[in-house]
């Protein structure tokens, strides 16, 4: 990958996108994770205004504490580049105890992580209401293209994707060029949305090297019998993952009313 080239063709590209509708500047939510600070830096390096959200619900300190220095990085650096600080455990907490008591708690873990994602999309929103900005995407082509790895109307909900077209590895090598932290280029990947440690590869069941490789499989018209052993297993969980999710990645669907019925 030409790394500088794709790194300019982001930024003129957002650049361009915000000028035409006649938008100042991005927010963006920065977890201390590789997609958010690489989408944020590209953001600043457009020269617009950028507002950086850092939203803990229930997080790791580890989590906060690399997405507060890359931010500080980013401003240190960039003058156009704020940051504010929402701490929305207290509404998360408030949200959960005013829903109804289930059975056993462990039935809605997923709902309960989904609406962690909801809940900053909204605050994502709020501000750049509040500002006039657009709201910057962080998924990267593996998760909103191969496993839909991402929360409907959650991360999901953005008003433009600047690295969807690329896969994780791309990510990683456009974050050295540009010198993002080694803690978060280090770091195991995390949607930080359950409150414990586990990685995007505990629950996904694959790394993203091999989603990717899988990805790049399907492209090309290979099924599952033209594979053994790991490399079988790694292209059918991709290919469930594909299936089940094709919901988010496709538009939503409408009932069209036969014109005769509306006579």
């Amino acid at each position: 990958m030409q790394t500088q080239k794709v790194v300019d063709h982001i930024v003129e590209w957002m650049r361009s996108y915000a000028e035409n509708a006649g938008i100042k500047g991005f927010v963006v939510g920065v977890s201390g994770g590789i997609d958010s600070a690489v989408t944020s830096t590209l953001c600043a390096l457009t020269g617009m205004e950028v507002l950086c959200l850092e939203m803990p619900i229930h997080q790791a300190p580890s989590q906060v504490s690399r997405a507060i220095d890359h931010i500080n990085w980013l401003k240190e650096q960039h003058p156009k580049v704020r940051m504010i600080q929402v701490n929305l455990t207290p509404v998360f907490d408030s949200l959960i105890d005013s829903l109804p008591e289930v059975a056993e708690e462990e039935s809605r873990f997923m709902a309960l992580a989904n609406t962690r994602a909801r809940l900053r999309m909204t605050t994502l929103y709020y501000f750049a209401a509040l500002n006039g900005y657009l709201v910057a995407g962080t998924g990267n082509k593996v998760e909103d293209f191969g496993v839909g790895f991402f929360t409907k109307y959650g991360d999901g909900g953005v008003d433009l994707s600047p690295i969807a077209d690329l896969m994780k590895s791309e990510v990683y090598e456009i974050a050295r060029l540009l010198g993002i932290n080694k803690d978060i280029q280090q770091a195991a990947p995390t949607d930080g949305l359950w409150g414990d440690n586990r990685t995007d590869e505990d629950q996904i069941g694959a790394s993203y090297d091999e989603l990717e490789w899988a990805m790049k499989m399907q492209d090309s018209g290979k099924g599952p019998e033209a594979f053994e052993g790991r490399q079988k297993e790694v292209y059918l969980i991709y290919q469930r993952l594909n299936r089940a999710n094709q919901h988010k990645m496709v538009p939503i669907p409408v009932c069209e009313i036969p014109t005769n019925l509306k006579e």
